[in-house]
């Protein structure tokens, strides 16, 4: 086994995760990754491509595995960063589970998911199919997994999408605008439909990852020993907040009560509207905020952050270490943040001195 983490350090990751979730960690979580190392093993045949799907069904997932092990083996592990992986299908897979094709182009680093034959939404009806290509790849990735590592690398749920989100791509998002109005209750009905299926491919994916899986991960690596999820409805940016609270609060309430740790991804500021009816959902234990201008300008979002910390939540920012130094100044209270980042394995002397300021080492 070549990748550098070991028992007694999975040990004190899940402690320390533990602890921030609970309240009582008097720091930040900061998780770096340091990239481009050398490894002691050979490097696979298998490329190393930005999505699980862009690989063929001619490539094994044991083979998929390998290569993930590799680029595992290359990194190091500082803070509260932890070796992890996910099975990454394009955001929103559930879709491509109940209904939609899913498409790929390798060249431009794409994945999507299309319907090519649109049906009446009073006929639109979705059910489970455990014999479904992707979730059956999905599957088969998890089981390579656990087998080739045994609970030493985190691996994370795919990317299963939001309720709306998923609705928005079976039905199309200028109809699902325009069935908002002339056909609420269809809209309703395949939202807790689609509810439904959510929860049972997440409960039968997390059966077959229990008990060797070290915790629960969702695309973005903030570890929990109890039931968790990364939650989102993109497709808010398009509506009102009272469309917001008619639509999409009592699923997303649902959602967090069923998840014990439940975050939520707030994408841009077209979703800063929503923010009070997220906040006033005491089962939604965190916020991740995504600025529209990238990491680059996490800095300049302190005011939305002290809105969040003060409200009881959790918070996950993206950027780099230097983010924390400008929160940090502006007498923000650090200890409910999450940042994750990389930096090249180069940087390891400079990146761990930052650390030790912040008693993540």
């Amino acid at each position: 086994m070549t990748i550098n983490f070991d028992a007694a350090q999975w040990d004190k990751i899940k402690r320390d995760y533990e602890a921030w979730w609970n309240g009582a960690l008097s720091r930040p979580l900061i998780a770096v990754t340091l990239t481009g190392g050398n490894s002691d093993r050979a490097e696979p045949d298998v490329p190393n491509l930005p999505f699980a799907a862009f690989y063929s069904n001619r490539t094994s997932a044991e083979a998929i595995v390998d290569r993930w092990d590799y680029e595992l083996s290359r990194c190091r592990y500082l803070g509260d960063a932890f070796p992890s992986v996910w099975p990454n299908f394009g955001p929103g897979v559930l879709s491509a589970f109940i209904g939609a094709e899913l498409c790929t182009d390798s060249k431009t680093g794409t994945v999507w998911f299309h319907v090519p034959n649109q049906q009446p939404i009073d006929g639109m009806r979705f059910a489970m199919d455990e014999e479904n290509q992707w979730y059956r790849r999905i599957r088969s990735l998890y089981q390579a997994g656990l087998e080739r590592w045994h609970g030493q690398v985190q691996m994370g749920m795919t990317d299963l999408g939001g309720t709306l989100d998923v609705l928005s791509t079976l039905r199309s998002g200028d109809c699902l605008l325009y069935d908002l109005y002339d056909h609420p209750e269809e809209v309703r009905r395949l939202t807790w439909n689609i509810h439904d299926l959510w929860r049972r491919y997440f409960e039968k994916l997390d059966h077959l990852l229990r008990p060797k899986n070290p915790g629960y991960t969702s695309w973005m690596p903030i570890l929990s020993n109890l039931p968790s999820y990364m939650l989102q409805c993109d497709f808010s940016y398009m509506i009102s907040p009272a469309m917001f609270h008619d639509f999409v609060e009592p699923e997303l309430r649902a959602s967090c009560q069923k998840l014990s740790r439940a975050f939520y991804h707030l994408d841009g500021p077209g979703e800063l509207p929503h923010l009070d009816i997220l906040l006033n959902i005491p089962e939604l234990k965190g916020i991740q905020w995504v600025p529209t201008d990238g990491p680059a300008g996490s800095a300049k979002w302190g005011d939305l952050y002290r809105r969040i910390l003060e409200s009881g939540k959790r918070l996950q920012i993206l950027g780099g270490l230097d983010t924390l130094d400008v929160l940090s100044g502006q007498g923000l209270d650090l200890r409910g943040v999450f940042l994750c980042c990389s930096y090249d394995v180069s940087s390891e002397k400079e990146v761990a001195a930052r650390l030790r300021h912040y008693g993540a080492i």
